[in-house]
């Protein structure tokens, strides 16, 4: 391919924001690599490009070892390089702290933190074959305002923005650059579960927030935030938390998002 060609892998590619990122990746010129759990739903995303181009569907998944290491194999023997890596593979659950058993836990943390840390580092060489190459967590807004019923949702973002931060400072000489994102509530299926807790929440449909993900990384951003109230929200949750704390105490009850 011409090497001017952007290379991009996208996790969670079959759905949601993930689809839409990849979709707009297309639109925009790039060579698309699309990773998920159901090939059927990758397929169904590729047939919404409107282009004849060949994208590689990769059926994968990261919190697994041996699926990650086919997943490099493929893109090495493909590619030989990679201009962006989206993590944006995640799920979200709703519920009291209480109803969480270890493996809720662990799933959320394995899916959300942990498979797309080391699929990140198993991706290092052909990032950094690329010459320049950025990483795109995409996180949430729960990442900065922890909801109530949100606990390990929430902790798994946190997590996530504070590696994103890390990782940009540990290879900013290596040419590889990192932008964290942080959607707010988006139109989902994933949004279905906690749909009521969000009531009140101003939601996004994915294709506005893939668009404001890429123009961000387009302009080389950090970090890509919803224009909005949520901004305001961002700050007051750091300066005066307890502002927030009085107002997701009182709006939010556990009877609420049954």
């Amino acid at each position: 391919m011409p090497r001017e060609q952007k290379r991009v892998l996208i996790t969670g590619a079959g759905s949601g924001i993930g689809r839409a990122l990849a979709i707009e990746a297309a639109r925009r010129g790039m060579t698309v690599a699309l990773c998920g759990r159901r090939r059927d739903a990758l397929e169904a995303t590729v047939a919404l490009f409107d282009r004849s181009h060949r994208d590689l569907v990769i059926q994968a998944d990261i919190t697994k070892a041996a699926d990650r290491l086919r997943l490099v194999d493929r893109l090495t023997a493909e590619w030989g390089g990679l201009d962006f890596l989206v993590n944006n593979a995640g799920i979200i659950e709703v519920g009291p702290l209480g109803s969480f058993d270890d493996a809720a836990l662990a799933l959320t943390f394995n899916t959300n933190v942990i498979g797309p840390m080391a699929l990140t580092r198993d991706l290092q060489p052909l990032l950094e074959s690329a010459g320049s190459a950025r990483v795109v967590n995409v996180g949430s807004v729960f990442g900065d305002i922890p909801y109530p019923l949100l606990a390990a949702y929430s902790a798994s973002k946190f997590a996530l923005r504070g590696f994103s931060i890390a990782l940009r400072r540990e290879w900013k000489q290596k040419g590889i650059s990192v932008t964290y994102a942080a959607p707010r509530a988006t139109k989902t299926a994933a949004l279905a579960p906690v749909a009521r807790l969000m009531a009140k929440v101003r939601a996004d449909t994915p294709e506005r927030v893939a668009a404001q993900i890429w123009r961000g990384v387009a302009n080389g951003a950090t970090s890509v935030y919803a224009p909005g109230p949520e901004r305001l929200f961002i700050f007051l949750q750091r300066v005066f938390p307890r502002v927030i704390d009085r107002a997701l105490s009182t709006r939010t009850s556990p009877s609420r998002a049954t």
